[in-house]
């Protein structure tokens, strides 16, 4: 059985040998909501973003924290990382969306992404967003156009690929220079000179972002250090003065014991100290630092829960456990190879036996947990895996047919549902016959 540090830190055990999350009996969560079941411990969400205020703050008072909605955003997480201060990084029209209903602070939004369409490149300067990070030489073109047409001036960043390998899944590698993300730097001062040449984009500072999940803090230092000597290249040949730099996000999570993941405070220590030591070195003032966390906000703090049901054992190979969910609630196991623990939540201490747990769906790359020690398991058990917030729920599909999961988020002892579970009729709904 793993130890609990993987679990929200509001996680407990209590007399019955049940999984108590934010003061909530999670045996008890499945059965009023069903499973599978996403469940947000809110305390942990608020004390992430408190870290990350507090650690570069203190280290760099210059510096804004966005958080990644790529993530996991929905209405209820957007109002929360409004009421801490942070802003938001959207991808799409509908995270902009989202965060437009819940009257989010325009300002404090970044638009990222690598093929952003005329339609919402038009609502995000009409919404007003802090700054949109140009990706490629045609929607450098494409934004001049729209914010010429909108009678605006629209601030961006240039999303960089420094050509820096950052020690991750090549899935979620995304500075190095075959990339889909980013101007690789042989094109970046022709980028730099096309944009300080259009007359409705103003061109605040450099985005770069080198991968997901990374467990090693290096690369982030190799980057920052080639991005302001580049910036103080173009200073000289170009005027151009770097006001902003984006180092994105990626710093990894604990999903494994023996696999620790770095602290928010050396994760600050090295971005701060970075930039602050390479500005030093080439004599030019410090730029506002902006910091992209998703996953290290959110990821710990979401433990989805499942029901088990079928279990099939193979003599002398497997024995297999099957739940109600899977690869269409989270399909990092089969796209990643993503590894991850798990206790039974209404047995959590018993003695264990080694099960693979498999999910409902018709692929045989559906198995969430190969090889786990768990308490003998019977159908009707809840399985809580933790580390699920990040990545699980907005990668979520219908596959099969099958129903979006409903979430509650946990305080307290109280549980407040912030998504409820599709129905039939929801997945029918956009359908014409």
């Amino acid at each position: 059985m793993p130890g609990l540090s993987l679990f929200p830190p509001t996680t407990q055990i209590d007399r019955k040998n049940h999984l108590i999350i934010g003061g909530c009996d999670v045996v008890a969560l499945a059965s009023e909501f069903g499973t599978p079941l996403y469940v947000f411990d809110e305390a942990t969400l608020r004390g992430k973003c408190a870290e990350y205020r507090d650690e570069f703050g203190r280290r760099y008072p210059d510096s804004l924290i966005i958080y990644a909605c790529k993530a996991f955003i929905n209405r209820a997480l957007a109002q929360i990382f409004r009421e801490e201060g942070f802003g938001l990084d959207v991808v799409s029209g509908g995270e902009l969306a989202i965060a437009k209903s819940v009257d989010f602070p325009m300002e404090k939004i970044h638009f990222n992404g690598n093929n952003k369409s005329r339609e919402e490149l038009e609502m995000a300067i009409q919404c007003g967003v802090g700054r949109i990070v140009a990706d490629n030489f045609y929607e450098l073109s494409l934004l001049n156009t729209v914010a010429r047409e909108a009678g605006s001036n629209q601030g961006i960043l240039l999303r960089l690929s420094p050509g820096v390998d950052p020690h991750t899944h090549a899935y979620v590698a995304t500075g190095i220079v075959d990339s889909k993300f980013g101007f690789p730097m042989t094109q970046a001062e022709e980028a730099i000179a096309q944009s300080m040449s259009y007359s409705n984009i103003e061109l605040n500072g450099l985005h770069f972002h080198i991968g997901s999940q990374i467990l090693d803090l290096e690369p982030y230092r190799k980057a920052i250090t080639g991005l302001l000597q580049f910036a103080a290249a173009m200073q000289g040949k170009h005027g151009f003065r770097i006001r902003e730099l984006s180092i994105g996000g990626g710093l990894a999570i604990t999903y494994s014991e023996d696999s620790p993941a770095p602290t928010i405070a050396e994760f600050a220590q090295t971005i701060t100290y970075s930039i602050l030591e390479e500005a030093k070195v080439l004599s030019v003032e410090p730029p506002r630092l902006v910091v992209e966390p998703g996953r290290s906000i959110v990821g710990q703090a979401g433990v989805a829960l499942y029901t088990v049901g079928a279990i099939k054992e193979i003599p002398g190979v497997r024995k297999y456990v099957s739940i109600d969910g899977g690869m269409a609630d989270n399909i990092r196991p089969a796209l990643y190879q993503a590894e991850y623990e798990a206790v039974v939540a209404d047995k959590v201490e018993d003695d264990s036996e080694r099960v693979t747990i498999a999910g409902k769906f018709c692929e045989s790359a559906d198995i969430l947990i190969t090889d786990i020690d768990l308490p003998k398991l019977e159908p009707g058990d809840i399985i809580a895996v933790p580390c699920c917030g990040a990545y699980c729920l907005s990668m979520a599909s219908n596959y099969n047919a099958s129903l979006m999961p409903a979430i509650v988020l946990v305080k307290d002892g109280k549980a407040r549902l912030i998504r409820r579970r599709q129905s039939y009729e929801d997945l029918m709904s956009h359908d014409i016959v």
